[in-house]
């Protein structure tokens, strides 16, 4: 373990806390201009917005730096926003219903991480930890296994879209910051360590699905489009002038355009021509022609 600085184990953290205070707003202005949440895992927002709940309560009652007591209140707070926007864009609930689902997210965590707090420094002052482990294991648990749902989002439609890959950029970047701090305390917080560590890795595995799977699915898309506008044109009727001058139209399926000199001349071979009655050949093969006709 590094040498205890408080001055760095602050610097970095607070970089830390500003990436993870601002990670979520590029998704909620994606959300915002697209009018969609389309790939966006609702779960995931959801379940990290819960998180928050017993983090926020973990890590005040810890002490820890203000920067990182200030991150998972922000990091929540937002995380309450997207989860909204996925309600109203893809759960077709109306602007007041989803509202007021997140005004009663706020007002449970309030009660939530007020009435955690104290009860945790009074177990702390009967030197009790097990309560305060069992916060920090859990939030851990809640902001690793949030990502399953997501996950799930990108196998259903074998790309990642709706997600916004800068989100998960500074995602990444706070929590490779707020893990280095912790090196620089007295003490490593393993709970901390574990959710920090485990947001890094799978948050970086989306970021790596990414570039795997999106140009592939373009490729898929692009080779269908080829295929409609092939079948679209063999679909489409034209039109082509015979040997009379009259138009026949041809399609896709090959119709046969079939004018008066060729039935003239194919006529023998499926008519038997009646006797010579005093006309020329030519005469009757011209009347059959134009009966046919």
């Amino acid at each position: 373990m590094l040498k205890a600085d408080p001055g760095i184990e602050t610097a970095l953290s607070t970089v830390g806390a500003v990436c993870w205070t601002v990670q979520i707003i590029p998704q909620v202005i994606k959300s915002y201009r697209t009018k969609s949440t389309l790939g966006l895992s609702a779960g995931l927002m959801a379940v990290w917005a819960l998180a928050s709940y017993p983090f926020s309560a973990y890590l005040v009652s810890q002490r820890l730096p203000i920067p990182l007591q200030v991150q998972p209140h922000a990091f929540g707070f937002l995380c309450g926003i997207s989860w909204m926007q996925c309600l109203y864009y893809g759960y077709g609930y109306s602007k007041l219903k989803a509202s007021l689902s997140f005004l009663l997210f706020l007002v449970v965590w309030a009660g939530f991480e007020t009435g955690s707090v104290y009860g945790l420094w009074a177990a702390e002052r009967h030197h009790i930890d097990a309560p305060s482990k069992v916060y920090g294991y859990v939030s851990a648990v809640m902001i690793a296994g949030a990502l399953a749902p997501q996950y799930i989002e990108i196998y259903r439609l074998k790309q990642v879209i709706g997600i916004s890959l800068t989100f998960m950029t500074i995602d990444i970047l706070g929590g490779v910051f707020s893990f280095l701090s912790l090196f620089f305390r007295d003490k490593i917080d393993i709970a901390a360590s574990v959710s920090y560590g485990l947001v890094v890795v799978l948050d970086g595995i989306v970021v790596i699905l990414a570039f795997i799977l999106n140009p592939i699915a373009k490729r898929r898309e692009q080779q269908a489009a080829e295929q409609a506008q092939v079948t679209l044109n063999m679909d489409t009727p034209t039109t082509t002038t015979t040997s009379s001058g009259k138009e026949a139209t041809e399609t896709s399926h090959a119709h046969r355009t079939v004018s008066r000199d060729s039935i003239i001349h194919e006529a023998p071979q499926h008519f038997k021509w009646p006797e010579n009655d005093g006309r020329s050949s030519t005469a009757v093969q011209e009347k059959h022609g134009e009966e046919l006709v």
